[in-house]
């Protein structure tokens, strides 16, 4: 197993996502227990020690099965991370009741790893309002109580909102974990994240390091490429081991879903090794591929705002547009969507085209709006 230190900690790099568990009769809350628990056995045998849960994965029934399962095993033998639900903002008004509950779940006297869930564009300003919710001071007792161990926060926000975070608790946040792979590097600014974090001293936690599964299954024609550049591995492997080779990740979180799923990624990080420069290039032509066919060619010149009757923020809802056609991600559409005005978005385009008309890319920007229909979250 390929292991980070941490603060004298030594942690697996691969760690267990509880968000994904295998579940009974095609119901979300209902997990397949005796299945988790033989995964939970065989990932704990090939050296994982890292697990991952929070208050709203399968409707509350992780954090419940983390406790019942890992409650065998001696509590130093591995680290148990959890996560106060401050997207949900009433929560800011029940955190020591929340993290009560949590330690009576998970059957455990204190977490090695808590974060500040989803700290995000619409919920930033609640949680920098510790005046008035107390929550950070809050939490900053039970780690100097040792209930916690280490804090940090998760973000799928924008780098001003991180920003925002950091500059108000840089110094109580010691990890920060987000949405990091190699197509997000660019599409989504995670490799501008990386260097945020970095500026602030900040390790990364990652997640959604196969883009919910969508790097997993690429093209057989891009497979194809990529196994002629290193024999027997899969797309899978790909994503991992890129994200291997950056020295500020400590912890790679999956959420595995099947045993077969943890055997492949078991074996990736007992057995493989990360990219050479040479590799790193050839998957650069597989994102550079996947993103001109994927995305929306706008380059941001904003000739087709000054044009657009309704003022809308056109290039701002074409990269949206382009995230949706890329699928998997409807819950990072809507946060952006956050921090756009209601009246300058896509869904007040009356279809005049004048836009079109004046886009350098020949876009057809209003067929584009037409067919952005994002999954409510």
């Amino acid at each position: 197993m390929d292991y980070s230190e941490f603060k004298g900690l030594k942690i697996s790099r691969l760690g267990f996502g509880m968000m994904r568990l295998p579940i009974l009769d095609g119901d979300y809350g209902k997990i397949d227990l005796s299945t988790t628990a033989k995964m939970f056995d065989r990932a704990i045998q090939g050296g994982v020690n890292y697990f991952d849960t929070a208050w709203p994965y399968h409707n509350g029934a992780s954090e419940t099965a983390a406790g019942e399962i890992l409650s065998k095993y001696p509590r130093g033998s591995y680290f148990l991370a959890t996560k106060f639900p401050g997207y949900d903002i009433p929560s800011f008004e029940k955190t020591e009741e929340i993290f009560a509950e949590q330690l009576r779940k998970c059957r455990t006297d204190y977490f090695d790893f808590y974060l500040m869930h989803n700290v995000d564009n619409a919920d930033v300003g609640y949680y920098l309002d510790d005046a008035k919710y107390g929550h950070m001071a809050y939490f900053k007792k039970e780690r100097d109580a040792g209930r916690i161990r280490h804090l940090g926060f998760s973000t799928h926000g924008s780098l001003d909102t991180m920003r925002r975070f950091l500059d108000a608790y840089a110094d109580v946040m010691e990890f920060c974990q987000i949405q990091l792979n190699w197509f997000d590097w660019k599409f989504q600014q995670a490799g501008e994240k990386v260097r945020l974090l970095k500026e602030y001293g900040l390790p990364v936690w990652v997640m959604e390091p196969l883009r919910g599964g969508r790097l997993a299954n690429l093209e057989k024609e891009d497979n194809d490429f990529l196994a002629s550049k290193r024999a027997g591995s899969t797309a899978a492997d790909w994503a991992f081991n890129f994200l291997r080779q950056l020295s500020d990740v400590v912890v790679i979180l999956s959420g595995m879903s099947t045993p077969e799923v943890l055997e492949s990624n078991l074996h990736c990080f007992n057995e493989t090794e990360p990219l050479s420069a040479g590799e790193l290039a050839a998957l650069k032509q597989v994102e550079e591929k996947l993103a001109g066919s994927k995305t929306i060619p706008c380059t941001g010149c904003r000739y087709c705002v000054s044009h657009c009757p309704m003022e809308i923020e056109i290039p701002k809802m074409l990269t949206l547009c382009g995230e949706l056609k890329m699928k998997g991600n409807d819950y990072y559409i809507h946060n952006e969507l956050e921090l756009i005005p209601k009246e300058k978005r896509s869904d007040n385009c009356i279809g005049c085209r004048s836009c079109e008309e004046v886009c350098p890319q020949h876009i057809k920007i209003s067929e584009e709006f037409a067919a952005f229909k994002p999954n409510p979250v």
